[in-house]
């Protein structure tokens, strides 16, 4: 009955009533439009393993570009070289569309920045990971204020696996189907059987 005695029916079933109103409470109205989402999952991946194609497959519903971004230190010792790793992610990586592989060594916030990206992807297992990562976004924030760390938990049946439990198992004689991607096993064991105990 108040609106039509105030003469408001027709307006308040109006497209133009809401519209109006809107635009005096909020402001005019814009389309919203989600912007390119891109995160770096950055590490040695030395090797390559299940838990990190775990944390891969699990992100890529969440962003719209993954950059796989293997670390290349000098002063560190790896089991495999900066192209046979490359190699190793580019091949388990194919079948993700939205999912690309670089070598980088420079700090990561410089590769964020070179590729727009803001957001680090870190898989962390236990306690000890965390302490070690949260330390790490840390630094990484004092370098670039702009960049943020996601800590991603791991699966539960990748809770322990480390690239040293995977060389002793290999050293050993030991399964290592459910930590290493099928299609790397045979480089995998090949190498580490031959590794220095």
């Amino acid at each position: 009955m108040y609106a039509e005695a105030t003469g408001l029916g027709d307006q308040i079933s109006s497209k133009k009533y809401y519209t109006e109103r809107l635009n005096l409470t909020i402001g005019p109205f814009r389309p919203m439009i989600s912007p390119m989402k891109k995160a770096l999952f950055p590490g040695s991946f030395d090797p390559p393993t299940n838990g990190h194609l775990n944390i891969i497959s699990r992100a890529i519903d969440i962003f719209d570009e993954i950059h796989v971004v293997i670390a290349v230190n000098p002063h560190k010792s790896y089991s495999f070289s900066a192209e046979e790793r490359h190699q190793m992610m580019e091949e388990l990586c194919e079948p993700y569309e939205n999912v690309s592989v670089h070598l980088w060594d420079k700090l990561i916030v410089d590769f964020a920045e070179k590729m727009g990206a803001k957001v680090l992807l870190r898989g962390v297992r236990a306690l000890a990971d965390f302490n070690y990562e949260f330390e790490l976004s840390m630094l990484n924030r004092g370098l670039n204020s702009h960049i943020e760390t996601l800590f991603m938990p791991t699966d539960p049946k990748y809770f322990v696996l480390r690239s040293s439990q995977i060389q002793e198992l290999v050293r050993l004689g030991g399964d290592i189907t459910t930590m290493v991607p099928e299609g790397i096993i045979e480089r995998v064991t090949e190498r580490f059987s031959r590794a220095p105990g």
